[in-house]
């Protein structure tokens, strides 16, 4: 792969580069890609909303989606050069996030005429805000032990269960759904993927708190809700389809851009911060940690670019994804704890220090960086992937 720009996409990355100059204000920037991924209050969620609006009137919102769905039409590599200035510029995680990213390539791969023409214009417009209802309390890594039923009524679905952790739901529209059809089919078949408006009498939606204050997460209830039947992606029982073509997008969308920023800091931090009376830079230890953090952090990268080939062959992401989510969400954990061995105490505080006015933001990653090796699917079920979609082992 060339990794220079052609002289088309340079012009494509200026002209980007300068409209952010130009309109993504000062209070919208935040300090990393995941810093406050779920807006944290409605107010702040509105605000978001308005910038995705004036990012989709300027035609910067699903650049490479089709046109005929309000996309514009441009090539693979163009979004990846809008996703790099995008985060360079330190712009917050867009409101449809979920929409965008997972919902609306699922949709343009497996969705009806109807279900493009319906849903993927106002996600990209922030009209409807999605949420990705997947796990459950006893389906998580096991993601096909689900046990959310939808009942066939003719023309409607009767859909009665529960999913947790489901990233946010007090503020989504509408859900993506995986839902047991048939519950005498084996695991992976009799599943069935509904699109389902969160409007809907008999959802309910109980917020989660986490330690570390968070409120994103949420438990979302299913009491008799009825769902058109044209709601339904895909064929009836064949959801796990659908659902791997979502899984490979979440997890070939990591890539370890903000992992640089992180260890950028923590060498800032080292040639300041003083341990044993001289800056934690002299100890040889220090710098070799923060050097093999720095080397993943490029090996991440560089593999995330090598999976950019099958995209720009106009591929859907393969299991190689879970090769940038294993490793990806491990290097975070890793660099959570080094902060916690540069910093010590600091690491831990909810206040700004005058040593280390980034404290509150350090403390919340040590805390949070662990639930990545977890979220989108356990670096467990990562290496069984990796073993036997990758390497071609059996299965154990």
């Amino acid at each position: 792969m060339d990794f220079a720009d052609s002289p088309e996409h340079a012009e494509f990355r200026r002209e980007f580069r300068a409209w952010l100059e130009v309109n993504l204000a000062d209070d919208l920037k935040v300090e990393d890609a995941q810093d406050q991924r779920i807006a944290p209050d409605r107010e702040t969620l509105e605000r978001r909303i308005a910038w995705q609006k004036k990012m989709h009137a300027a035609g910067w919102v699903g650049i490479s989606w089709p046109k005929e769905y309000g996309g514009r039409g441009a090539s693979f590599m163009q979004q990846v050069i809008f996703d790099e200035e995008y985060f360079r510029a330190r712009a917050p995680i867009l409101p449809c996030a979920s929409g965008l990213g997972l919902l609306g390539p699922t949709l343009i791969h497996w969705g009806t005429e109807e279900q493009k023409k319906l849903h993927l214009p106002k996600i990209l417009s922030a009209d409807e805000i999605w949420c990705q209802g997947y796990s459950e309390p006893g389906a998580g890594s096991d993601l096909a032990g689900l046990r959310t039923r939808a009942v066939d009524q003719g023309d409607h679905f009767v859909v009665n269960g529960q999913k947790v952790w489901t990233s946010g739901a007090h503020f989504a529209d509408w859900c993506f759904l995986l839902v047991r059809t048939d519950p005498d089919a084996p695991k992976h078949h009799g599943i069935s993927y509904l699109l389902v408006d969160m409007k809907t009498p008999g959802v309910t939606v109980r917020p989660l708190v986490l330690l570390n204050g968070h409120r994103h997460f949420n438990e979302v209830f299913f009491e008799d809700v009825v769902v058109p039947k044209e709601n339904l992606v895909g064929k009836m029982n064949e959801g796990w389809k659908v659902t791997t073509t979502t899984l490979m997008f979440e997890r070939g969308g990591a890539g370890g851009r903000d992992h640089a920023a992180q260890i950028a800091r923590l060498v800032e931090l080292a040639k300041q911060f003083p341990n044993r009376q001289e800056p934690a830079w002299r100890e040889s230890h220090i710098r070799q940690q923060l050097a093999q953090l720095a080397i993943d952090t490029k090996a991440l990268q560089v593999t995330r670019l090598r999976g950019l080939t099958r995209r720009l062959r106009g591929e859907p992401p393969g299991p190689e994804g879970s090769i940038l989510k294993l490793f990806g969400s491990e290097l975070a954990t890793r660099i959570a704890d080094f902060s916690s061995t540069l910093l010590g105490p600091y690491a831990t505080l909810e206040t700004e220090t005058e040593a280390v006015p980034d404290s509150p933001r350090w403390a919340q990653r040590v805390l949070g960086a662990r639930q990545y090796t977890i979220a989108g699917g356990t670096s467990e079920i990562q290496r069984n992937i990796i073993g036997e979609r990758v390497l071609g082992l059996p299965k154990g």
